[in-house]
């Protein structure tokens, strides 16, 4: 790192890249703020509002920069390969918006990139920086509930976001509920289960709601671990829009040998019903909901809370654990490359199942997951 602090390159400024940026310009390590979109005026909009050092929309102008020594990729999906391949070259911690691809042969690719170089890259699985996650790891790291055995996973999502994140793209082929949504609670399981690994996946699916969107309203599977644990996930991103979680609503439950953990995370605890219509929740460039909503579940946006203009909540935490990790060296939660890669093929495994109406042997080879 140089003497002026972090050096930060923030490529995309949507909603995500917004939220980071900002956080960005609170933390004191961070001397120098650069940022990249294809849309002018999203970039210049940021900009004005951060009053970044430096901005432009080509993505080779901004990492030619001699201050960047970090890199936040927070483009689209679908967009994350070329600013991520980029950002190695240049040999800096990157901090990677999951997935790295929505490719399994990209993400293979990405990640053998990554670590020939040797990156520090982290992938955004914010809900690792909540509370009661933490919690719940470290009474599962100290044995107080045994060897677990089985996990049930339940998630919940009304529609705002395969209604926001297909209408960016014609490439919707991988932007299943799994891929772009479930991918957080598989992701939370994985972590609170390691070193536990699937070996076999069966999966079913369904599309009555958004499948002319391209897209599947639900997923539902069950994995067989290699130690003989079984886990049970299913997510369903179809609910109507007027449904009062903003995004996520997530139940899992595990059990031990000596021991059971119950996680409710539905944010049914705090409810706001109103005669005045309530902000969507989840916010994206050129999406609107198509009902105006009068009950909310408060806290149910994943990034966290706006409060007297700051974002209060886990996104905050995470950025600013980062931006700790690259001053100090500190070990942090981060899901690393290897996971992000791990956590796609675990995604799109289970859509495979479901396409081919067999169980899969795990682990699958990438090549494999565009076949059939």
């Amino acid at each position: 790192m140089r003497d002026g602090g972090i050096g930060l390159a923030v490529i995309g400024c949507g909603t995500v890249g917004r939220i980071r940026s900002v956080l960005a310009r609170e933390h004191p390590g961070v001397g120098w703020l650069g940022l990249c979109d294809i849309d002018a005026e999203t970039a210049k909009r940021l900009a004005e509002d951060t009053d970044a050092d430096f901005v432009a929309t080509d993505l080779s102008e901004l990492l030619a920069q001699p201050e960047v020594t970090a890199v936040i990729v927070a483009t689209d999906e679908n967009a994350h390969v070329a600013p991520t391949m980029a950002a190695v070259e240049l040999g800096v911690p990157i901090f990677i918006e999951k997935p790295l691809a929505t490719n399994p042969v990209e993400s293979a690719q990405v990640l053998a990139a990554i670590e020939a170089v040797g990156v520090d890259a982290v992938i955004g699985y914010t809900q690792r920086f909540r509370r009661r996650f933490q919690t719940v790891k470290q009474r599962i790291r100290d044995g107080q509930v045994g060897e677990v055995t089985s996990v049930v996973t339940r998630a919940f999502m009304n529609r705002m976001v395969p209604d926001a994140t297909l209408r960016k793209t014609s490439e919707r082929s991988n932007l299943t509920p799994m891929v772009v949504s479930g991918t957080h609670s598989l992701d939370m399981c994985m972590w609170l289960m390691e070193p536990k690994m699937p070996v076999e996946v069966y999966a079913r699916s369904v599309d009555h709601t958004l499948g002319e969107m391209g897209t599947k309203d639900a997923t539902f599977a069950v994995f067989t671990m290699d130690d003989g644990a079984i886990w049970s996930m299913n997510i369903s991103w179809a609910l109507p829009t007027v449904w009062p979680g903003a995004v996520y609503g997530l139940e899992i439950g595990i059990v031990g040998t000596r021991g059971v953990i119950d996680i409710e995370d539905t944010h049914r605890d705090v409810i706001i019903a109103t005669e005045i219509a309530q902000p969507a929740g989840y916010t994206s460039k050129d999406y609107e909901p198509d009902s105006p909503r009068y009950v909310d579940f408060l806290g149910s946006y994943p990034p966290g809370d706006v409060s007297d203009g700051l974002l209060w909540g886990p996104m905050r935490e995470e950025t600013m654990t980062w931006f700790n990790r690259l001053g100090s060296g500190i070990d942090t939660p981060h899901a690393t490359a290897a996971e992000g890669h791990r956590n796609l093929m675990l995604t799109m495994a289970m859509d495979y199942s479901a396409r081919i109406g067999l169980p899969v042997e795990l682990p699958i080879e990438p090549e494999k997951l565009l076949s059939e």
